[in-house]
């Protein structure tokens, strides 16, 4: 046992003298960066000014050496970039404090107070636009203005097509605060929007970004029809901004907030709003008479792409190839065709045959978009539309008389 332990005592002994000797090559090897560290001239840091202060009581000190501590002060932004983000900030404040007194709280008496939507005042008659799906979410609809007053709201119109609607209120006119309208015919791709509404019941949010397109379509749930030439965003919007408006630079309202493509049913950057120059020629007729009429052409076509000109051999590389026409319809009395055979494609069957549409009143149709955003935006029931198509090698303007979209679609 003794013969043991003596064993042991020695083995000990061995490992301490290691360490040690390992522990001194360890020192000296600090001890000579951290002197090297001390006469080094420290490197020049982009965007920050070093500075070397004489005294550091919390650094450790090198042998003969000096403790060092680099600090860095990040470089100033220019005066002009400050004053420029101050008066983009202060823009905002100014829109949101004269907008927002004019922006509504809808509720229903089955939501308790919770905000379902949004609105805003347009006249001084009390008359409130929202969407159609806000105003048709309950019999009974509340508004609450800014002021936290609550009353019965009045459903004087609505009209699916473009997702807007017109309700009224019975308030004082020294109660009230009206929107002033802009123009969306010229919106640039990039130009400011700024957003009021009441996303998950959080009353007069303010939200910001860009109009990120224009021109955009929506399908319908309750139609073949689709909502057409809205305005995308990537202002948030979110459940509850519905009916709120799209505000410019100068707190003009530029577009209804309507929608949002999302996967989770909450923002995704990707909102939608009805352009207010529909929103013009929509409100009128909806305060008048309830309703709005949809003007109609009565066609069903197909953007033109690479693989389908190449495979039908079309005399044109952009148009909408027309794939029928409704009986019936302004488009069947004027005369255009659709196809008369079918060809199959690696896509699927293709009625081929058919006229291409080209043009409607001298603009381009590139997409079916484009007939549908066009005849949403600048024509009415009852008036002459120009369509050029292209039949055969032939090319021929066919004056079309638009009537109403059959009901409910």
């Amino acid at each position: 046992m003794e013969d043991y332990n003596r064993l042991m005592n020695k083995r000990l002994g061995l490992l301490l003298v290691i360490g040690l000797v390992m522990w001194s090559g360890v020192a000296c090897s600090l001890s000579e960066i951290t002197s090297r560290m001390a006469t080094a001239t420290p490197a020049p840091v982009i965007g920050a000014e070093a500075t070397v202060p004489a005294q550091a009581p919390n650094a450790p000190v090198p042998e003969g050496g000096t403790p060092v501590v680099i600090v860095l002060t990040p470089t100033p932004l220019p005066p002009d970039v400050v004053q420029g983000a101050d008066m983009a900030e202060q823009l905002v404040i100014n829109v949101y404090a004269r907008v927002s007194p004019a922006v509504v709280c809808i509720t229903a008496p089955m939501a308790f107070g919770s905000c379902i939507g949004s609105g805003f005042i347009i006249d001084t008659e009390g008359h409130v636009v929202t969407n159609n799906h806000v105003a048709t979410a309950a019999d009974e609809l509340l508004v609450t203005l800014a002021d936290e007053h609550t009353v019965p709201a009045e459903l004087v119109g609505a009209d699916p097509g473009t997702d807007l609607a017109v309700l009224k209120i019975d308030v004082p006119v020294e109660e009230l605060v009206v929107v002033e309208l802009g123009d969306s015919s010229s919106l640039q791709v990039g130009q400011r929007a700024i957003a009021i509404g009441n996303p998950f019941g959080l009353e007069r949010t303010v939200t910001t970004g860009v109009v990120s397109s224009v021109g955009r379509t929506l399908p319908r749930d309750d139609s073949l029809f689709q909502i057409a030439n809205l305005i995308q965003t990537d202002a948030a919007i979110n459940p509850g901004n519905s009916g709120g408006p799209l505000l410019d630079s100068n707190g003009r309202v530029i577009g209804v907030n309507t929608a949002i493509r999302s996967e989770t049913g909450l923002s995704s950057g990707v909102g939608f709003a009805i352009p207010v120059d529909i929103v013009r020629r929509v409100i009128p007729e909806l305060i008048a008479s309830g309703r709005y009429s949809h003007p109609w052409v009565g066609v069903s076509g197909m953007t033109l792409s690479s693989d389908l000109v190449a495979a039908l051999d079309l005399p044109v590389e952009n148009g909408v190839l027309v794939l029928s026409v409704e009986p019936d319809s302004p488009a069947e009395t004027a005369g255009l065709r659709g196809g008369d055979r079918t060809v199959q494609m690696a896509g699927g069957v293709v009625n081929a045959g058919g006229d291409i549409l080209v043009a409607i009143d001298g603009v381009e149709v590139k997409r079916f978009d484009d007939l549908i955003n066009y005849l949403a935006t600048f024509t009415s029931v009852g008036d002459t539309v120009t369509l050029t198509i292209v039949r055969g090698d032939e090319q021929i303007d066919i004056p079309v008389t638009l009537t109403a979209r059959p009901d409910n679609r």
